[in-house]
C-alpha cells in the first residue's frame, strides 16, 4: 500500500522551469522513510526496547535507503516524470533504468538482514520467499515482466488508464528488488550466489534486455502512438525519440551489468589474496 502511494501520481503538463510535486508520491515515501525508521528502531534496541543491540543499520546504510527514496522522488516528479509521462519515451527510459538500476539496489543494500528476518518467522512467509528469490525464478520474472510491459498493446494500454500505469511502475521495482536480491542479498538464509554465479547471472541479465531494446530501436514504425501524437520537445521526432528510448535500454542499461560484473569479479580477486594470504601464513607457521 505504501509503495503503490509512491508511485502514485496524477497527470500533469511539462514545466521545465518549475518542478512539479504530486502529494501522492510525497505521502508513499514519507510512508517507506517511516516503516524503515521504525523497523530500524526495533532491531537497534531488541523486543524490550531497552538496550542497544548492534543490529542498527549503519550510517551507510541508511544513507543508501534514504538515497534511494530521494532518488524514487526525483524519477516520480519534476521535469522528467512530466517528460516520461506526456512527451518523450526516451524520458520513460531513463524513468524505468532509474527505478531498476538504481532505485532498487539502493533499497536492498540499505536495509540490513535483521530488520527482514522477522518476516521470514512468519508463518508461510519463509517458503515464498525462497521460492521467489531462487536465482532462476528472480531472472524469469524481471525479464518476463520487462519484456511483456514493452509490448505495444501492454505500454499503450498502461500509459492510456493511469490506475494501470501505476500497476506497471510497481511491478517493474517489485521485479528490479528481486533481480538484484541473488546479487545483494542481506540474509543468509536467502543467499546470495557464489562471486561466479553473480557474474553469469548479471551477464545472462543483460541478454533479454538487448533484445528488448534491439526490437524497439529497429522498429520501423511508431510502437507509442501517444508520442507520436504529444507536442515535439526539442524537436525530437516520435522516431528518434523511439529510436533514443531504446539505446539507453541498450548501451548504458547494458553497461550498467558489464560494470557489475566487473565489481563482482574485483571482489572475488580480492577475497582470493586475502584468503591465500592467511594459508600462507598458516604454512609457514607450521614449518
Amino acid at each position: 500500500m505504501v509503495m503503490s502511494l509512491a508511485l502514485l501520481h496524477t497527470s500533469a503538463r511539462i514545466s521545465l522551469t518549475s518542478f512539479t510535486v504530486h502529494p501522492s508520491t510525497v505521502v508513499g515515501i514519507i510512508g517507506l522513510a517511516g516503516l524503515y525508521e521504525r523497523g530500524a528502531r526495533v532491531v537497534g534496541r531488541g523486543a524490550q526496547g531497552d538496550r542497544p543491540t548492534g543490529l542498527a543499520p549503519r550510517p551507510t546504510q541508511r544513507l543508501c535507503f534514504h538515497g534511494a527514496l530521494l532518488l524514487m522522488f526525483l524519477s516520480l516528479n519534476g521535469p522528467l516524470h512530466d517528460l516520461s509521462d506526456s512527451y518523450l519515451f526516451s524520458a520513460h527510459m531513463v524513468q524505468h533504468l532509474m527505478l531498476a538500476l538504481v532505485v532498487a539496489p539502493l533499497m536492498i543494500m540499505g536495509t540490513p538482514g535483521a530488520m527482514l528476518r522477522p518476516a521470514l518467522a512468519l508463518r508461510g512467509v519463509r517458503p515464498v520467499a525462497q521460492w521467489l528469490t531462487a536465482p532462476t525464478h528472480t531472472f524469469a520474472i524481471f525479464n518476463i515482466i520487462v519484456a511483456g510491459w514493452h509490448l505495444p498493446p501492454m505500454y499503450n494500454y498502461a500509459l492510456a488508464h493511469h490506475p494501470v500505469h501505476i500497476a506497471q511502475h510497481l511491478m517493474f521495482l517489485v521485479a528490479s528488488v528481486l533481480m538484484w536480491w541473488p546479487v545483494l542479498s542481506p540474509l543468509p538464509e536467502l543467499p546470495r550466489l557464489s562471486f561466479p554465479g553473480q557474474m553469469l547471472y548479471m551477464f545472462l541479465l543483460s541478454i533479454p534486455m538487448a533484445i528488448v531494446a534491439v526490437y524497439i530501436s529497429y522498429a520501423d514504425t511508431v510502437l507509442y502512438p501517444l508520442y507520436a501524437s504529444a507536442p515535439r520537445v526539442w524537436g525530437i521526432t516520435p522516431m528518434s525519440d523511439q529510436l533514443i528510448g531504446g539505446l539507453i535500454m541498450w548501451i548504458p542499461g547494458g553497461l550498467f551489468f558489464y560494470t557489475i560484473i566487473s565489481i563482482v569479479f574485483f571482489k572475488w580477486q580480492q577475497r582470493d589474496g586475502v584468503e591465500s594470504r592467511a594459508g600462507a601464513q598458516v604454512d609457514w607457521r607450521a614449518v
